[in-house]
């Protein structure tokens, strides 16, 4: 997936596919087999392929184009494998979720409306629990309180092929010393975003998946996003 991939728009087969895969997870806790894809989307094989490759151009959805079943390993903000947030609704496991920051966004998906989810995670550094509750797009509670999203990856390395190495660089973290440390484990730099700027920085996103049926494809402009944490009133000085 490069990066400043020009403007282009998703076709009825992607977005009648991309409806089916998150009304499925949302249901299920698990994505979709394409048997069942194709059960509900009268799609064949390589329809539904040519669906999920044009999502994740988009930056809708992550798969492995080198599998025959263009295997379905993240629809954001779910995983398909074990992350580092689990996604409780109403106190029962619901899913993996993609990463630490679409986490923020979890609740403001239209199926969890008036639902309590509640977000269970860890300090990247030390393993110490961080549990987050999160209703209708508003934290309810952090504990321990003042946690950070810690993002140890430069948008110029985010999407060089898929999401997948941007969703693993943002972890929850207990506060800037532990991010230090964090960073030394793992040979990084990063910066910290706290929990309101998170949910300001995943928000556009979040207002469109699921509400908007033609939701555009997603783009990604690292400068613009480096841009957008300074508005926020993010130290972004690891990335320059």
């Amino acid at each position: 997936m490069p990066q400043n991939v020009p403007e282009f728009e998703f076709s009825d087969n992607a977005k009648k596919v991309r409806a089916f895969v998150f009304d499925f997870w949302c249901e299920h806790g698990r994505g979709p087999t394409l048997l069942e894809v194709h059960q509900s989307t009268e799609l064949d094989r390589r329809r539904i392929i040519a669906a999920y490759k044009e999502l994740q151009l988009g930056i809708d959805i992550v798969v492995n184009e080198d599998t025959q079943n263009c295997n379905l390993l993240k629809a954001p903000p779910f995983s398909s494998f074990p992350s580092q947030v689990r996604a409780y609704i109403d106190d029962k496991f619901h899913s993996f979720v993609g990463c630490a920051s679409e986490a923020v966004a979890f609740s403001h998906m239209p199926p969890f409306k008036d639902k309590t989810v509640r977000l269970e995670s860890h300090c990247a550094c030390c393993f110490t629990p961080v549990t987050l509750i999160s209703k209708n797009f508003e934290m309810q509670s952090v504990t321990p309180p003042g946690v950070f999203l810690h993002i140890s990856l430069s948008p110029y390395d985010w999407n060089n092929v898929d999401m997948s190495r941007m969703c693993d660089s943002m972890n929850y973290v207990l506060d800037a010393e532990h991010a230090e440390h964090y960073e030394k484990q793992t040979a990084t730099r990063g910066i910290l975003v706290n929990l309101d700027q998170a949910k300001m920085f995943v928000q556009n996103v979040a207002n469109e998946r699921m509400y908007n049926f033609h939701w555009k494809p997603g783009t990604l402009n690292p400068r613009a996003v480096i841009k957008g944490f300074k508005m926020m009133g993010v130290d972004t000085s690891a990335w320059e």
